[in-house]
């Protein structure tokens, strides 16, 4: 069995509450994942929009939450992360802010990829890097990689 990721707040495809979202209270949700392969020195989690700004003819894909250099024996991220784990490191979002911010399609409904990668490596500060330098760092070194996808559209 692989690695896997999940939610208590959402199913895989299903659709991620209004509470984590900017019609709520733009918090992140309860992440949980297992099966990180025994040789991961450190876990990165990224959670993009593929679809903005229209599903119907998306343009760019838009990142919500860089997050990196997690504990590889952590299990998981709590409800409205109250501050960041010991160690792990923060990444620039397109808003160009660290932190989560959710869901705020402007027309359609939308995927948000919840994206955790295991690395073989714990990697160097970065300097609050944007998700294409993240992933740049990360090449050569992706042992494992599990994704959750959510579904959003705002009410009309």
């Amino acid at each position: 069995m692989g690695m896997s990721i999940s939610s208590s707040a959402f199913a895989h495809n299903g659709s991620i509450p209004k509470l984590y979202t900017c019609e709520g209270k733009d918090i992140s949700p309860p992440l949980t994942w297992s099966g990180v392969p025994a040789g991961a020195r450190s876990l990165v989690m990224i959670v993009d929009d593929p679809d903005a700004p229209d599903p119907a003819a998306p343009r760019m894909t838009w990142v919500h939450w860089v997050l990196y250099n997690l504990p590889a024996n952590s299990t998981g991220l709590p409800e409205a992360l109250p501050s960041r784990p010991a160690n792990a490191l923060d990444g620039l979002n397109d808003w160009q802010r660290t932190g989560y911010r959710g869901p705020c399609p402007p027309v359609g409904r939308h995927r948000y990829f919840h994206k955790l990668y295991a690395l073989d490596v714990v990697l160097p500060d970065l300097k609050e890097p944007n998700k294409k330098t993240l992933e740049q760092a990360m090449q050569g070194h992706i042992v494992a990689e599990t994704q959750l996808v959510g579904t959003y559209q705002k009410a009309r």
